[in-house]
């Protein structure tokens, strides 16, 4: 057995024979990034999260034994100022027992309500300014500055910002290095800046993560709750046939306003809980993988979808309702897979430790027994959350639309990199790995880069796939 932290650990090793597990490409294209339960090289195993693992000798390697997990079967009674009460005083704890450190502190800053959140309860009990740090960008569409700058005043924080630009492309190689397996969020420049410019006057930050898996932060949860209530008034058999009629009908518009784009909606409504959610919250799903995909590569896949595993855990989360089974598969697969993996890399690449305050197990616990109507009401996720930081973070910044992190790869690929977009197609790894239909990969780099359609996500997944075969194999 050989066993490492990270995968270059065990990659160093002479035994260790590299070969791609092609049902991980699968899986990371189906989600973005390679989830707990499978490896990009064949024969390697991640331990999962919340599991050990007991190795005696002389015997047979044992299965992982999972020592905790999050259960939302359960629901919490109280009245909504007491239950309200309850969540303020399990995030003051959680952030108090984190800014217990002997070396400089700060915070992360986004100007969002999770960070926020995190920097006002860190204000309320530190006797120094708060240090915090932002990044900005120059696409104004994507930039929160000016939101962490409004906070950072509001809290009198030691506040640092600074902006992302194109020119960030050229560190994309060492950034992407830094996560062994191909990693698609393409938030990880960011974030590994911000982590830079954290770690010039910090060793510890604080983070936001976690609110939004624990209390319906995401718009697809604010939608599949609402889905979900269709389905309970529509028996499968009915919708099925109805709604896959309507959404096949229905034009593919992503750039009409948002409530006009009801295609993936209907399309959603066809299928069950856990087919819909998952679509939703994948990147490239099974048929426009499969029409990638060369006919060797779909014979050597079979039947394998990388989806079938998040449908089978929402079916058998310890859940009441398709809610609770969304944010529950979001705990398992998401949030180890994307989001703890790419601070927990880009942090470590600095020597920052990043602390997750709002993933504190006992705010967990609480925040997953909560009634749905306490997480999603009106429209808005993370309900009574927001509602605890009223009058303490001001309404704007609490109920305005949910930006998120991320980069302006769109324009990138229109721009300084167009040529990377072609080369994908041609004299890569990836055009090598007789995966792909190379002709298929062309022209969606041609239709991305003439402005017909928006395939950035895609073009940036195929991108760091051909990365990691080049790093490992």
């Amino acid at each position: 057995v050989i066993f490492a932290s990270e995968l270059k650990g065990l990659l160093a090793h002479p035994a260790l024979r590299r070969a791609p597990d092609i049902q991980a490409v699968d899986d990371y294209l189906a989600f973005g990034y390679v989830p707990d339960h499978r490896c990009f090289v064949s024969g390697v195993k991640k331990l999962p999260a919340g599991h050990y693992l007991m190795l005696e000798r002389g015997k047979p390697l044992p299965e992982p034994v999972r020592y905790w997990d999050v259960d939302f079967s359960r629901r919490a009674k109280g009245s909504v100022p007491d239950l309200q009460a309850e969540l303020l005083h399990h995030m003051r704890e959680a952030v108090a027992s984190r800014m217990v450190a002997d070396v400089p502190l700060g915070a992360f800053l986004s100007g969002g309500v999770d960070s926020s959140t995190v920097v006002a309860l860190m204000a309320e009990r530190s006797t120094q300014a708060v240090k915090t740090c932002s990044i900005g960008f120059d696409v104004a569409a994507l930039d929160e500055s000016d939101y962490a700058r409004r906070i950072a005043e509001r809290f009198a924080t030691d506040h640092r910002s600074r902006t992302v630009s194109p020119d960030d492309i050229a560190i994309i190689d060492a950034v992407a290095a830094q996560f062994d397996e191909p990693f698609a969020d393409a938030s990880m420049l960011p974030t590994f800046r911000v982590c830079q410019l954290a770690r010039e006057s910090v060793t510890v930050a604080l983070s936001g993560d976690g609110a939004d898996e624990a209390l319906a932060g995401y718009r697809r949860h604010v939608f599949h709750h609402g889905e979900e209530r269709v389905r309970s008034l529509l028996p499968q058999g009915l919708r099925g046939p109805v709604f896959g009629a309507l959404g096949a009908l229905y034009p593919k518009a992503d750039w009409a306003p948002r409530p006009l784009r009801a295609k993936s909606t209907l399309l959603s409504l066809a299928r069950t809980g856990a087919e819909g959610y998952t679509d939703a919250v994948g990147v490239t799903n099974h048929a426009a993988r499969h029409s990638l995909y060369s006919d060797s590569q779909r014979a050597a896949l079979g039947g394998y979808r990388g989806e079938d595993h998040m449908i089978a855990l929402m079916q058998a989360a310890p859940a009441r309702s398709g809610l609770d089974a969304a944010q529950y598969a979001d705990m398992k697969l998401w949030l180890p897979g994307d989001i703890l993996t790419k601070v927990d890399r880009t942090s470590m690449a600095v020597s920052l430790e990043a602390r997750e305050p709002l993933l504190d197990y006992r705010l967990i616990e609480f925040s997953a027994s909560l009634p749905e109507a306490m997480r999603v009401r009106g429209g808005q996720g993370k309900w009574l959350m927001k509602r605890a930081m009223r009058g303490t973070l001001p309404d704007d910044i609490l109920y305005r639309p949910k930006m998120g992190f991320v980069s302006p790869i769109a324009q990138w690929f229109r721009g300084p990199l167009a040529d990377q977009a072609h080369r994908i197609a041609s004299g890569s790894a990836l055009a090598r790995s007789g995966w792909f239909n190379t002709a298929r990969l062309t022209e969606i780099a041609e239709a991305h880069i003439s402005g017909r359609s928006d395939n950035a996500r895609l073009l940036w997944q195929l991108w760091m796939l051909d990365k990691a075969l080049d790093r490992i194999f």
